[in-house]
């Protein structure tokens, strides 16, 4: 499913124009974008929390060449699904 499908599925099961779904989409994926740059988690209950987790620096080797190479430290994104979504997923 890409965005437009999203917004499509939210506009019906809302009620609601695709403008106003589209509207309410892009304002959930930038609540979560600001949350997460703060440094703070979003937790929403029965579906998962995103959060920033720490990635260490670490050395890797680029795979056509075998180079060893310095892979940074950095802040990446994650989500860790809840309970009721991992029930309906399985």
């Amino acid at each position: 499913m890409n965005k437009s499908e999203l917004v499509s599925n939210v506009a019906v099961n809302a009620g609601i124009p695709k403008t106003q779904a589209a509207k309410a989409v892009d304002a959930f994926v930038e609540t979560i974008s600001t949350t997460l740059s703060n440094g703070e988690s979003l937790t929403l209950v029965g579906f998962g929390t995103f959060e920033t987790r720490k990635r260490n620096a670490r050395s890797g080797r680029n795979p056509q060449t075998g180079e060893e190479l310095h892979i940074p430290a950095a802040t990446v994104a994650a989500f860790k699904p809840g309970k009721a979504l991992k029930d309906a997923v399985n």
